[in-house]
């Protein structure tokens, strides 16, 4: 089976959130790998820190709704549509501190049905879940609605 290359899929994202949301590069957000499937961002601990020495929550929610964000956009440009994406809800689950360095896993699977309606309806909404773990162990799940308009035709 061929592996696909996703590198400029990849990069161009990054550059997305650089340039267009700065609050993705003060936090030292960066993407650590797609497979076309799964996407595994990172961020530093250092620029995220609460008074307590662990990940700020609003660093671990944000970094969890771009994650997700960055999902759906690298699923619409695999699909060659041009799309408008939004999150519509988002809610967090926070189960143990964070003291490492964050990094955050979403999976995209069971989507058929949306994706299909992003076609055919030229709207969509995805459900999508993002998970932290810290010291092996599950430290927070965010699920986001995410609002996709294909823009195109």
């Amino acid at each position: 089976m061929a592996t696909t290359d996703y590198s400029s899929l990849i990069a161009e994202l990054q550059d997305i959130w650089y340039e267009k949301i700065p609050l993705s590069k003060n936090m030292e957000l960066s993407i650590s790998s797609f497979d076309g499937v799964r996407l595994v961002t990172q961020a530093r601990l250092e620029p995220n820190v609460n008074v307590h020495g662990t990940a700020f929550a609003g660093s671990l929610y944000a970094i969890q709704a771009l994650t997700g964000w960055g999902m759906v956009h690298l699923q619409t440009r695999i699909l060659a549509v041009n799309a408008s994406i939004v999150i519509a809800h988002g809610n967090i689950d926070y189960a143990a501190p964070v003291k490492q360095d964050i990094v955050a896993v979403c999976e995209f699977s069971n989507l058929e049905e949306e994706v299909r309606d992003l076609l055919e309806k030229r709207k969509a909404r995805f459900n999508l879940s993002c998970s932290v773990t810290s010291d092996n162990a599950l430290a927070c799940v965010f699920n986001g609605v995410y609002a996709v308009k294909n823009l195109d035709q």
